[in-house]
């Protein structure tokens, strides 16, 4: 039997989730233990009542028992018979301060690695604990990273002894903030007895995982506190809360109210399901029923989704995309392939697929393929993934579940790396430039990627869909951020993900990010509020991804509380310092690294300035792939060398698509239909518009009607975000840009005079190509001269390129002038010269303009 039982499958780790053999398992566990130890020590319960305690546990609904000591062959086998999996918590001195003695190390190490071998490869173990709940006092006298790479130690020491084996840390709110990196599984036990607080805490919990399975090892509610009926609701609900919020499973503490710990029996304490002498208590029944239910609790209802995959020569992974969504575990919903006018199989593998509605249209791009999608969509929701992606199988449900029980109109998940998926492509998931979510809060979210989103077709509708100028990227962050424009929110299901397969080769992955680089720079013309004055993203979310987006130079910040007393001890993470990247951004190495070369050619003595300075970007490129979480068993020789490569060329490569993208741009046709009013140019940069008010119109509602009307004519205006000391940034012109600012002037009767100075100013782009002319005629001359003297008369041209901007910045103030008149005039208000501006304490009439009619009711005063 033993032989027979040692070649069942051992639960395997897949996604967020866990697997045996061929399906999912979920864990629904009971704690089992610690008993009084018997004459020989053993802290398990006499074989015959263990064969009891098994087989009601099993008639309970559970699939799993945490035992705290490691059991002996004969209870392994005992629970293998009743289809039981064991998670084994190895005892060890841990309430120690076993950090400051080697020999307390060492026999932490040698428990693990006995615990282990004296299991290993049983089919009735599911996991091991390597160590549970230390002491958070004991942590924080240690140090939080030392006691984390211990732990650490302790997997790697336990992976020696089964490398199959599945290993995690117990963890709690008090030492919350321990994050060890080797974990396969996170696992915490959390006594919460609010529901909301309960839901909440699990959403943290999710984010701390980020992409590995969440375990709680243990909830549960005292009989003798609470009482047996609330026990029963508070059961139900936990458990209920624990599935719908995607964790992989639970353990309730305990299966029997017998309890030995620290060395006496534990009195006036009913946590079990069951008395001390084995007899059922109520909660036993609602437990059943909350394990017979999981882990598919039944939605509020069902609405018909639309899954809609966009295609473009997509034939290598286009089959594996559609045979994933025909087995969704969800029972109203259809597919739509959209075909972007592909020239490969795409049509062929399209055809083998008859549930699948396939549509075929000319090479439109990716928003506009999307909007054909939801045209042709029946569903109350629409879901979005790519043809490079695999839908897990409950993909839909948990999407659908986690956005009906929010109020957001649209929602997200993770896209993880397949297990299949080659080590190039881990090397590229870990590589910056990636999908990544962006989270406001624990649920809310700034930003999801395109390969795994669904919205609430309506809300689509309302904000126009996609904007089909976005052709290849950038659609996602586009609809996102519209929909927060127009107050909507935007979800994250921490276990509603797809398998994304990555870019394989170094060409695809390049071929990605210039994609990127161009939908960059269309993102910034049309949401600049969103990106600072160097043309970079300024997220408001902090960003999930695999990739490191800077180097992590500062160290963790710990709330411990009072003492180190906090019952939730919090890990603040700095973010990434992103100012080192710039040492491998294309700015850098054209302004330091390109020009340092440059002048080489004339004091050849520089040559060690480009070379350090190229160094410099290489040595940035090394420390990050060196800190970059690359998957075991992907790793390769080459993989942290091609992490570093890729570090070096994907900033190049985006931000020349991104600067060749803003070269072709073309001015909105408000800007040029402007051009040509009537209205007496001006003659400087800084200039004051003044205009008289009855009061009906304000400085608000002044400025309201200047962003609607820059919206309607599509303008790349950036308002003021309270931190500003402008009004308005128009970023319209590609050589200069304006700010406004407004003020107002009270007079009697509550009457204003409204002020607007224009400011404007050369762009970055003018930055750059006048002082990149400047720098490259200064060392033409200084290498020429000698030889040919005229060449300094090339410095010419470099006022007459001065000229050429100021006068496009005059251009642009006399455009943003005409339209602020004709905004005053719809808005009823009367321009003012400076000659007669009306004063703050008397208002004479302005001698161009009639006097306006008086009223007792200043509400009445209107021109």
């Amino acid at each position: 039997m033993a032989v027979a039982a040692f070649s069942q499958p051992r639960v395997s780790v897949d996604g967020k989730l866990f697997r045996l053999g061929e399906t999912k398992f979920y864990v629904k566990g009971l704690a089992y233990g610690p008993f009084a130890p018997d004459p020989v020590g053993s802290r398990f319960a006499s074989p015959g009542q263990s064969a009891r305690d098994l087989a009601q546990v099993r008639a309970l609904g559970a699939n799993l028992l945490r035992v705290y000591h490691v059991p002996p062959k004969w209870f392994l086998d005992f629970a293998s018979e009743h289809g039981l999996k064991l998670l084994i918590d190895i005892p060890w001195n841990k309430h120690l301060c076993f950090l400051d003695s080697p020999a307390r190390r060492e026999e932490a190490r040698q428990a693990v690695q006995q615990a282990v071998a004296g299991c290993a490869q049983h089919p009735a173990v599911f996991a091991f604990s390597v160590a549970n709940e230390i002491p958070p006092d004991v942590v924080r006298w240690s140090g939080a990273r030392a006691v984390a790479d211990f732990i650490d130690e302790l997997v790697l020491v336990a992976k020696q002894a089964d490398p199959d084996s599945l290993c995690t840390f117990t963890n709690y709110p008090p030492t919350e903030f321990l994050q060890p990196q080797c974990l396969d599984f996170w696992c915490f036990n959390v006594y919460l007895h609010q529901r909301a607080a309960f839901r909440n805490y699990l959403a943290k919990l999710q984010m701390i995982a980020e992409a590995k399975p969440l375990l709680l090892g243990e909830l549960g509610v005292d009989s003798v506190r609470e009482g047996e009926s609330r026990k029963c609701d508070m059961l139900a609900w936990q458990i209920e809360e624990v599935f719908r919020a995607g964790l992989a499973g639970a353990v309730v503490f305990s299966f029997t109210d017998d309890w030995w710990r620290d060395g006496r029996q534990v009195e006036n304490w009913g946590m079990g399901v069951t008395t001390s002498d084995r007899m059922p208590k109520d909660s036993s029944a609602a437990l059943r029923r909350a394990f017979d239910a999981a882990p598919y609790f039944p939605l509020p209802r069902y609405p018909k989704v639309s899954v809609i995959v966009c295609s473009f020569n997509a034939d290598r992974t286009l089959a594996a995309c559609l045979d994933s969504l025909q087995g969704l575990n969800y029972p109203d919903y259809e597919v739509i392939l959209v075909d972007d006018g592909s020239i490969d199989a795409t049509l062929q593998i399209a055809a083998k697929f008859p549930a699948v509605r396939t549509i075929h249209q000319e090479n439109l791009g990716l928003s506009a393929a999307r909007n054909r999608g939801i045209a042709a969509a029946f569903g109350q929701i629409v879901a979005f993934t790519d043809s490079d992606c695999r839908a897990e199988q409950d993909w839909l449900y948990y999407l659908v579940s986690d956005l009906l029980r929010s109020n957001c109109v649209g929602i997200g998940g993770h896209n993880l790396l397949p297990p299949d998926d080659s080590p190039v492509a881990a090397a590229v998931m870990v590589s910056p430039g990636g999908p990544a979510h962006v989270m406001l809060t624990d649920s809310v979210a700034e930003h999801i990627p395109g390969c795994n989103m669904a919205f609430y077709r309506a809300a689509l509708n309302a904000i126009g869909g996609f904007d089909p100028i976005f052709r290849k990227a950038g659609d996602d962050v586009d609809v996102c951020w519209r929909l927060q424009q127009n107050g909507y929110k935007i979800g994250f299901s921490p276990v509603g993900f797809v398998w994304h397969y990555r870019r394989s080769t170094v060409r695809a992955y390049l071929s990605q990010q210039n994609g990127y680089g161009e939908a960059e720079a269309l993102l910034s013309r049309k949401h600049p509020q969103y990106f600072n004055s160097a043309g970079r993203s300024r997220w408001a979310g902090r960003i999930y991804a695999t990739s490191k987006l800077g180097i992590v130079l500062e160290r963790s910040i710990i709330y411990h509380g009072l003492f180190g007393s906090a019952p939730f001890q919090r890990l603040y993470t700095p973010g990434p310092s992103h100012w080192l990247m710039l040492f491998t951004s294309l700015e850098f190495h054209f302004l330091a690294t390109g020009s340092l070369l440059l002048l080489t050619a004339a004091l050849h003595w520089l040559w060690p300035l480009p070379l350090a300075s190229f160094l410099l970007s290489i040595c940035v490129c090394c420390i990050a792939a060196a800190q970059a979480d690359l998957p075991k068993p992907k790793r390769r020789l080459y993989s942290r060398p091609l992490v570093a490569l890729l570090f070096f060329l994907q900033p190049i490569e985006r931000g020349l698509a991104r600067y060749s993208s803003q070269l072709r741009f073309r001015p909105a046709t408000g800007l040029r239909r402007i051009e040509g009013l009537e209205r007496k140019p001006l003659v400087s940069q800084t200039q004051v518009l003044a205009y008289w008010s009855s009061g009906a119109t304000d400085r608000f509602t002044l400025l309201r009607a200047l962003l609607a009307r820059f919206e309607q004519d599509k303008w790349q205006v950036r308002a003021d975000n309270g931190w500003n000391a402008y009004d308005l940034e128009i970023l319209e012109a590609r050589w200069s840009k304006l700010r406004l600012m407004t003020a107002s002037e009270y007079l009697d009767q509550g009457r204003l005079s409204l002020r607007c100075r224009l400011e404007t100013h050369w762009s970055m782009a003018a930055h750059v190509a006048f002082w990149g002319l400047l720098a490259l005629e200064l060392l033409v001359a200084g290498l020429l001269a000698p030889a040919e003297p005229w060449i300094w008369m090339l410095l010419l041209t470099v006022p007459i390129a001065g000229w050429a901007l100021e006068f496009q910045e005059i251009k642009l103030s006399h455009a943003v002038a005409a339209l602020i008149d004709q905004v005053a005039q719809e808005q009823k208000l009367i321009p003012l010269t400076q000659t007669t501006q009306p004063s703050a304490k008397k208002e004479p009439a302005p001698a161009n303009i009639a006097r306006p009619p008086r009223s007792r009711d200043k509400a009445a005063a209107v021109v």
